[in-house]
């Protein structure tokens, strides 16, 4: 993979809650890590736009859509357990 290549996230939360804050903070943490300057983050709140949420088949929050690099992939929960996460993002080799 290569070291320049951009990572696109929306991550899709509802509200403040307990379990939409984490995953940001899960997320954010992550990225500064392991990724730094090579990733964006989209946050959608489905309570502010809950036909956006609808129109992309979001039925459960926290939900990480993937966007780049291909293929889109959909990730559920609150992104604490690292090890998994870095597999799905193919990041595995650099952790």
């Amino acid at each position: 993979m290569s070291q320049h290549q951009m990572f696109k996230f929306r991550l899709f939360i509802a509200g403040d809650t307990q379990n939409s804050v984490q995953a940001l903070a899960n997320l954010t943490s992550l990225c500064q890590l392991h990724i730094p300057k090579s990733h964006e983050i989209e946050v959608v709140d489905v309570f502010r736009h809950p036909k956006r949420a609808l129109a992309e088949r979001i039925l459960m929050t926290p939900t990480l859509v993937v966007l780049a690099p291909s293929p889109v992939r959909k990730i559920v929960g609150t992104l604490a357990e690292t090890q998994p996460l870095l597999q799905a993002l193919r990041l595995g080799c650099f952790a």
